[in-house]
């Protein structure tokens, strides 16, 4: 145990020592979408795929519009979801090729009918919050991993989801 305690500090150190990566103008991403929705308790999953894209501001703030559709079968009907968002983007670019970032967005979600027990679709308020990171693969491109908590109110009441998104990332330009 004592022989691997040294790991941790020299990990932080190169961590801390690796030098900044360049900050791109525009990040488009699009890939594979889970959501595992909530009502009173009950929970399924449904699967699906979205995309993004991120206007940087500067190194460390942008804004993320963002659009997900999602698909599957409850209780034996076919139900789909998506959800629209836009909001604020906090990324730490201090790293090579690793930039965690944090996100809040609002937006909206529109479902089919039988969706949590609707009688017809609608479109609903939804928020998400949530981060994720991203691993360069080269100046261009990257790999996202994603994982929000996705808030959405159905039939006078709330639904607390979980999303998780995996994707690619094609970086456009230079801040």
């Amino acid at each position: 145990m004592k022989r691997v305690l040294w790991l941790i500090p020299a990990v932080l150190l190169l961590c801390v020592a690796t030098r900044a990566q360049y900050t791109p103008a525009w990040e488009a991403e699009g890939g594979y979408s889970f959501l595992r929705a909530n009502i009173n308790g009950t929970s399924f999953n449904l699967n699906g795929g979205g995309g993004s894209l991120t206007e940087n501001l500067n190194d460390w703030f942008g804004g993320r519009l963002e659009v997900n559709a999602f698909g599957g079968s409850y209780a034996g009907t076919n139900v789909t979801a998506q959800t629209f968002t836009y909001g604020p983007v906090f990324s730490y670019r201090r790293f090579d090729r690793l930039t965690p970032f944090a996100n809040v967005q609002l937006g909206a979600v529109h479902a089919s009918q039988g969706y949590l027990g609707i009688s017809e679709s609608a479109f609903k308020f939804a928020m998400s919050a949530g981060g994720g990171a991203d691993l360069a693969l080269n100046d261009r491109v990257a790999v996202r991993l994603q994982g929000d908590y996705l808030m959405t109110r159905f039939l006078d009441a709330r639904q607390d989801n979980i999303q998780l998104t995996a994707g690619l990332v094609i970086r456009i330009g230079r801040k």
